[in-house]
């Protein structure tokens, strides 16, 4: 798929991940639809980028009426919808049982619902927009690009939640892909491993350079125009369906 002049929606668009992927799309000459729930950076970001190219909605990814809300505006605004990027989600680090108790079921749920039920969500209803356009001559309407993670495979101590939210993840993206196959849409999951995102920047030094060491090569954490790069690569090569990619620089973590 050409990405110029493709219509996107990028959930999680305002930070991170998510907002390099934006800023991508963006230079490439596509047109994107915002969702995340940070007002004051979704709205920078639109009057960075111009509001030609992109709008901003507040929503949250769990909400059905939220979400077709925005994919409503979205085709009024543009007219289709081509692309749909997952990358909102939350993590938490608790232990199956801990000192106080057993992991907190509503946690657990919570995580469970914003990663894996809001991911499904999104991609569900813009899927069933991306079937009513015309196909490409590779008979192509839509790409789907959720975001996982490497604990979907190698899971932490505490991260029970988070790794069972991102395994959903990469256990639904092959059913999608068939069920999908159809209508020429395509599906395919991002594994990140340690990507540089704000989360990090609080860190002490020891312990960032510590996280870097951990990657094999490039011994450093990823950054997000790498991931903006491989969703770039997603879009415009049409053999890529139905597969989780790890981008990790060769990390496995470890137990701790």
């Amino acid at each position: 798929m050409n990405i110029k002049n493709k219509v996107a929606v990028v959930t999680g668009g305002a930070s991170g991940l998510g907002e390099a992927t934006v800023r991508s799309l963006v230079n490439m000459g596509a047109k994107v639809a915002v969702l995340d729930l940070n007002e004051e950076r979704g709205h920078a970001l639109v009057k960075e980028l111009g509001s030609a190219h992109l709008f901003f909605d507040k929503a949250d990814v769990t909400s059905e009426n939220q979400v077709q809300d925005v994919l409503a505006r979205t085709i009024k605004t543009y007219g289709r919808l081509d692309i749909c990027i997952n990358c909102a989600g939350i993590g938490v680090g608790i232990k199956t049982v801990g000192k106080e108790g057993p992991h907190p079921l509503d946690l657990f749920k919570k995580v469970i619902n914003i990663n894996l039920i809001g991911t499904f969500n999104v991609l569900r209803l813009a899927a069933e927009l991306m079937q009513q356009n015309d196909p490409d001559r590779e008979g192509e309407r839509g790409v789907i690009i959720n975001t996982a993670s490497v604990a979907a495979f190698d899971g932490q101590v505490g991260q029970v939640a988070y790794a069972a939210s991102k395994g959903g993840i990469v256990g639904m993206t092959l059913p999608i892909a068939r069920d999908l196959s159809r209508q020429g849409i395509r599906c395919v999951t991002i594994a990140p491993g340690l990507f540089h995102t704000p989360l990090f920047d609080s860190l002490p030094k020891e312990a960032y350079d510590s996280l870097c060491a951990q990657v094999p090569f490039p011994a450093r954490l990823g950054k997000p125009s790498e991931y903006a790069l491989m969703v770039q690569s997603i879009i415009e090569n049409t053999m890529l369906n139905g597969e989780t990619i790890r981008l990790d620089g060769a990390i496995r973590m470890a137990p701790r």
